[in-house]
């Protein structure tokens, strides 16, 4: 599959920095509740059928991976690439299907499935 992604780090996220927030303090004060509330209302602004183009925008103006700069675009993986939780919701999403919040070690995402 192909996917773009959204991010959030919390205060639990195993590598509690970004290019966002490089000393990390932002971030580890962030609870993954928190996190979880900001990608809900995220989604909710999106809609339920958002356009690769709104989502891509999104993921630049909100993600903590480096991948924002490609607008969340991860390329193309095959299973056993990426973190359980998060290949199942990248392999159970439709074309163009956008995931509910999903929890990794990394912290909270929004995935949006591209092919």
């Amino acid at each position: 599959v192909r996917a773009r992604h959204i991010l959030v780090k919390h205060q639990r996220s195993r590598n509690p920095t970004s290019f966002r927030d490089r000393d990390g303090a932002g971030i580890r004060a962030r609870t993954r509740a928190a996190a979880a509330a900001t990608l809900q209302q995220l989604a909710s602004q999106l809609g339920d059928a958002p356009s690769e183009a709104d989502f891509a925008k999104a993921a630049a103006d909100v993600s903590d991976c480096s991948s924002a700069k490609r607008g969340g675009d991860l390329g193309v993986f095959a299973r056993g690439k990426m973190q359980p939780a998060f290949e199942a919701a990248a392999f159970e999403l439709r074309r163009g299907g956008m995931s509910g919040v999903v929890d990794t070690d990394s912290g909270c995402h929004l995935i949006f499935r591209t092919e």
